[in-house]
């Protein structure tokens, strides 16, 4: 039975049962579980601390884990990512006083305070930027006005919450995470890894992409299947009317709306747009 970590509460944990739903496996119903055995399935879910989920896949206890970049990376655990899972996306970024530094060069020498010390040792020690890691547990913002830091090294959103403290983002990101999928490096795939694998590749078309439906005359099918290529092709079927026919195809949901414009322009009618639920390519 595969065995996958998963992560416990968060939005990172929101986030990976509700993909994991849509990819046809059960999830617990009570939060308070912490394994959980889809029998139908061949899987058992073990809902872990996200930080210590890249450590448990390392050392091999566990087959397949879910959780951020930045804590694989954090961790230095011996894992391999194996798919980009599209959530949980942040930026890490240096933030310090207002005008006080201007890029990672300025760095030498000075107490940076963070919550991912491997992640950034590892980081500075890529850039040769000799600098003291101060590591703290949780919100880091205060670490220069109390003191103990020069700069901190933190997630960024809207940066709102710096400015609060008087700080402000500097330099280029020093990550950009999402959630993936990791597996232990040089290890055997385990049995029903690419099963698994291929069902979250199919909600992340899916979420990706829509299905559009319309009917044009035959004579301007060339220029309609050049807007709405699909992924391999679209699908052409004749219509009882004359001279008209029915395509159907998968097109970017970001590009959707903009898509029916030009086909109705071209004259196309009957547009239908529907979401996937899943798929596989």
């Amino acid at each position: 039975m595969l065995k996958i970590a998963v992560p416990n509460k968060g939005t990172l944990a929101d986030e990976a049962a509700r993909m994991l739903r849509e990819a046809g496996y059960h999830q617990r119903s009570d939060s308070r579980d912490l394994v959980m055995t889809d029998t139908a399935n061949a899987v058992e879910f073990f809902y872990l601390r996200p930080r210590d989920i890249a450590v448990y896949v390392g050392e091999g206890t566990l087959d397949i884990g879910l959780t951020g970049r930045d804590l694989v990376l954090d961790s230095r655990s011996p894992v391999v990512e194996r798919l980009d899972l599209g959530f949980g996306v942040s930026n890490f970024y240096f933030a310090a006083p207002v005008g006080s530094f201007s890029s990672v060069d300025d760095l030498n020498g000075v107490r940076i305070a963070t919550s991912y010390a491997g992640l950034l040792e590892d980081y500075l020690a890529a850039k040769t930027v000799e600098a003291h890691v101060v590591r703290l547990d949780g919100a880091v913002e205060s670490a220069v006005r109390l003191g103990v830091a020069d700069v901190i090294a933190d997630v960024v959103s809207t940066g709102n919450t710096l400015l609060q403290a008087g700080l402000q983002i500097f330099g280029d990101p020093i990550l950009t995470s999402e959630a993936v999928l990791i597996t232990r490096h040089d290890a055997a795939e385990p049995p029903g890894f690419d099963v698994f694998a291929r069902r979250l590749q199919g909600v992340i078309v899916a979420r990706s992409y829509v299905m559009m439906d319309y009917d044009i005359r035959v004579e301007q099918v060339d220029q309609a299947c050049t807007l709405t290529p699909g992924i391999e092709s679209p699908t052409v079927s004749p219509l009882h009317r004359e001279g008209w026919v029915a395509v159907r195809s998968m097109v970017p949901q970001s590009e959707a709306q903009a898509v029916m414009d030009e086909l109705y322009d071209l004259g196309a009618r009957g547009i239908l747009v529907t979401d996937i639920h899943a798929c596989r390519l």
